[in-house]
């Protein structure tokens, strides 16, 4: 009994396993926000390209 009661606590004992899986999800989490922040970005970009080709089309139509 004593030599599995060894083995078992071997095994839990063992933390490589755990710190690999908090590394991914604390990597994952870092994406997920650097992606949202780009998303974000991109669509506010879009936004301030379209005013800017429209303004830009609106001063070209009152040049001629």
């Amino acid at each position: 009994m004593s030599k599995l009661r060894i083995i078992l606590k071997s095994i839990f004992d063992i933390e490589d396993g755990v710190t690999s899986i908090e590394y991914a999800l604390l990597g994952s989490l870092i994406a997920m926000v650097i992606l949202s922040a780009v998303m974000g970005l991109g669509t506010s970009l879009g936004a301030l390209f379209v005013d800017v080709a429209t303004e830009v089309g609106d001063a070209i139509s009152r040049a001629l």
